[in-house]
């Protein structure tokens, strides 16, 4: 049976790739065509197919409930979302232009401070930082960079136009779906990579072995790069196999490494020590060094910060790069942007409220049922409050932080994410979706072609985070 498109349940939300009068936008015709061809039959078939492959590859994620740690399958819905080359061209640029400059704001933050002299950047906004790390004032960094992969948040407003909607710079997640999802992809629908000139994303491990590589401190011997991982209770595990097996590195813990006599960082092997010149580090800052940071800390190790300081091995990402990586600190990237480059922003900001503003403040409070509330270093949208959504007690008490603890708010209008097709019990109906491209920055820049597609599986929701009930799809760059 071929699928009924005048079925399909539009909402007031852009749908990228069926518009008002029920017909395929240009760049998704040939998919939609094909989709209607094959029938909702053939595509619940392929689906479980897909989905037995996802078991039998093992991508899974985890979550954090009642304190136990749950492995769950990684929820993945098979029709492909497509975006436009010539948009992405131009969204690419935009990506770049943001991180060029936050990197400049970070080293500035770190260094003579000087975009705060200027009053273009408030003093006490950075006294207040939770993820401002003294210990980092005055270093340098090779290229300028502290933030060398970052995973920045779009989403589409009702007209179809890309926003930015936070920044992820501290350990951003994510990259493994994205490819996982292009395998899987290609597993249940072969023919469409014949008939479709798809940009292809496998380059990401070479391009982020290639950016690592590049910040040796041995630069003319063979750099020795690891990846540091919390271990196998952390979330984003797969994650970090994944990327250590397809970059050819190894996989290390805390306990795996020491710092010498002489300030260098060494891997424990059966063959003795080993020194490492690059670490990928997925632990976050306060556990990296019990030294400096938290004491207690069994994920890090000691002395690594002296290590880094003393140029000894490079850190990636820097440590004190999430500064940036703050919800508040979101709300001036168009400032930052326009003082350290002299250039417009390329890629639009949500309209954001700082509560610590009065003004603000003031608005977002008399406006509780109509706006998103996020805390300011939170992820994977918890403490987020959706007000249209929202009880009377759960506004109530939003107000009631958002009063005691302005600092740690800001507010953003309730945008209706764009929807695709996704693939229901219902049938063929849309969903709500944003896109996470990951980019690095070393010696040169890069981007993703596309990045990771999370959608709101259930109906009606706007939260796409998997550990929240949301999935993913692949994500096509194609031809116009």
């Amino acid at each position: 049976m071929t699928i009924d498109w005048t079925r399909y349940q539009r909402t007031t939300a852009f749908d990228e790739m069926i518009n008002s009068d029920c017909l395929a936008r240009p760049s998704t015709s040939a998919l939609h065509h094909y989709l209607s061809e094959l029938g909702e039959q053939s595509l619940q078939q392929r689906q479980q197919d897909a989905n037995n492959t996802i078991i039998d590859l093992g991508i899974t994620f985890t979550v954090y409930s009642d304190g136990d740690n749950i492995d769950r399958v990684w929820p993945f819905d098979i029709i492909p979302r497509l975006l436009a080359k010539s948009e992405w061209q131009h969204t690419q640029a935009g990506l770049i232009q943001r991180m060029t400059a936050i990197n400049m704001f970070i080293g500035d933050l770190y260094g003579s401070q000087r975009i705060i002299r200027d009053k273009v950047f408030p003093a006490e906004l950075l006294a207040d930082s939770k993820n401002f790390r003294p210990q980092c004032v005055g270093m340098k960094l090779a290229w300028g960079v502290w933030a060398h992969i970052c995973g920045s948040d779009l989403i589409r407003d009702q007209h179809g136009v890309l926003h930015v909607l936070e920044d992820n710079l501290r350990v951003p997640s994510g990259v493994s779906y994205m490819l996982e999802n292009r395998l899987v992809t290609k597993r249940v629908f072969p023919e469409l990579f014949d008939t479709h000139n798809i940009v292809p994303v496998d380059d990401y491990p070479s391009q982020l072995y290639d950016m690592l590589a590049s910040l040796t401190p041995r630069p003319h011997d063979h750099p020795q790069v690891v990846l540091l991982t919390p271990g196998i209770y952390n979330s984003a595990y797969f994650e970090h196999l994944y990327l250590a097996q397809r970059m050819g590195i190894e996989l290390v813990e805390g306990s795996d490494l020491m710092v010498g006599d002489d300030d260098c960082v060494y891997m424990k092997t059966i063959a003795g020590p080993k020194r490492v010149d690059v670490i990928y580090r997925r632990v976050d800052d306060l556990f990296l060094d019990p030294e400096v940071f938290h004491s207690d800390s069994c994920l890090g190790v000691p002395g690594l910060i002296r290590a880094w300081r003393n140029h000894r091995v490079a850190l990636v990402n820097a440590p004190g790069a999430g500064i940036a990586d703050d919800k508040v600190v979101y709300a001036y990237i168009p400032q930052v942007i326009r003082y350290y480059l002299g250039e417009e922003i390329m890629l639009p900001n949500v309209q954001t409220w700082k509560c610590l503003d009065a003004n603000d403040r003031q608005y977002v409070l008399e406006h509780l049922d109509q706006l998103v509330v996020k805390p300011a270093n939170e992820s994977g949208g918890y403490g987020m409050m959706i007000g249209p959504y929202a009880t009377t007690e759960e506004r109530e008490k939003m107000a009631w932080c958002i009063r005691n603890n302005p600092r740690n708010y800001i507010a953003q209008p309730t945008i209706a994410l764009s929807t695709v097709p996704t693939l229901t019990d219902e049938g063929v109906q849309p969903r709500h979706v944003d896109l996470r491209p990951f980019i690095l920055q070393g010696r040169h820049s890069y981007v993703t072609a596309g990045g990771l597609t999370r959608v709101a599986l259930r109906k009606g929701s706007l939260v796409v985070n998997s550990s929240q009930g949301g999935g993913s799809k692949d994500t096509w760059i194609v031809e116009d």
